[in-house]
Order: structure tokens, then C-alpha cells, then sequence
């Protein structure tokens, strides 16, 4: 899949940062505050360029993915809670949701970015993530917070890439297909 990106790179003392968001928003997608339980809806490509977006965080370990998820147009308003945006991070990248507010006020401008995401590669890893998950002691899985309007999903390659084959499935298979 081919993404087109909008990249801020930017300093804040010693740590360089890379944000990255979409060029346009996901118009018909929108995330509900998960509190006590939380809803995403979306059309299909709002969900397909979700999962192209998990995808690329899954294998850039140095970049923070924003989607910007509280103003979208959705036709679904159901779910309590307050529209949350999204922050993808890899673990290892060492975010602090406390930071975040920081961060964002820091993304201005931006500049045009396009990325190609490999779907056999992002499958291959689902799929070994997915056999994993069965043995005991198995502790890979996506952290998640809420902090000042966002929602935080913090998680590991191959988790971010089971992810991503769920949200290809869910924008293939939404609840207005015939079957």
C-alpha cells in the first residue's frame, strides 16, 4: 500500500523526534474515548488506510505515528466517551503519553512524505505473532493509555502488524457486506 505522509522532524533537548500523520484525514473514522469501553468505526478506506498506517509503525521503530481521529466526519456517533485521536509507538521508542502534549503542539507545517507498505512481510509477521500468542507466558501484546485527548496504542513489530491484518479484515469484511 502506498501512503502519503505529512513527516515533522523536530528537537526537543537532546532527543530528535519524527512524527508522522496522514496527508488527509481519515474522514469517515473515529475513535471514542475506550473509557469504561471504547469504539472505532470506519468506512473501508479509512480502515484500510488504518491498517497501511499500523503497518508502517510496525517497522519504524523511530517514528510516532498521529492520526488525528477527534474532528473526522463518521456516521457512527455510538459509544460513550469524548473522539480520542491515535498515537502509535513502538515500545522500544520510549514515549511518555505525559510528553505528547508537548509534541503536538510542535507539529506545524510538515512535509509531504510517501511510504509503500509490504503486506506479504506485515502478514508474515501477524502470522508468527498469532502463533505465539498460544504459548504460556506470552506477554507481546499492544499497551494502551489515554492522556490528553489521545489514545496511546504501544506495542512490539509484530504486534502492530497482527493489528494491521485486523483492520484490513474489518474494512474488507465491515457489517454492510452481504456476507
Amino acid at each position: 500500500m502506498r501512503l502519503r505522509l505529512r513527516e515533522f522532524r523536530f528537537r526537543t533537548g537532546p532527543h530528535e523526534h519524527r512524527v508522522v500523520q496522514p496527508w488527509q484525514p481519515l474522514r469517515h473514522t473515529s475513535l471514542r474515548d475506550p473509557a469504561p469501553y471504547g469504539v472505532l468505526t470506519g468506512d473501508h478506506d479509512g480502515l484500510n488506510r488504518l491498517a497501511g498506517l499500523l503497518s508502517f509503525a510496525a517497522y519504524s521503530r523511530h517514528t510516532v505515528v498521529h492520526v488525528p481521529l477527534r474532528d473526522t466526519v463518521t456516521a457512527h456517533h455510538g459509544g460513550c466517551g469524548e473522539p480520542v485521536d491515535l498515537v502509535l509507538a513502538h515500545h522500544t521508542y520510549g514515549l511518555r503519553p505525559s510528553k505528547w502534549p508537548e509534541l503536538r503542539r510542535r507539529l506545524a507545517g510538515g512535509t509531504p512524505l510517501t511510504v509503500r507498505t509490504d503486506e506479504a512481510r506485515t502478514a508474515r509477521d501477524a502470522a508468527a505473532w498469532e502463533r505465539r500468542s498460544h504459548d504460556s507466558g506470552f506477554r507481546d501484546e499492544l499497551r494502551h493509555t489515554t492522556h490528553a485527548r489521545t489514545f496511546f496504542l504501544i506495542g512490539s513489530r509484530d504486534v502492530f502488524a497482527g493489528t494491521a491484518m485486523e483492520c484490513a479484515s474489518a474494512a474488507g469484511w465491515g457489517p454492510r457486506h452481504k456476507r
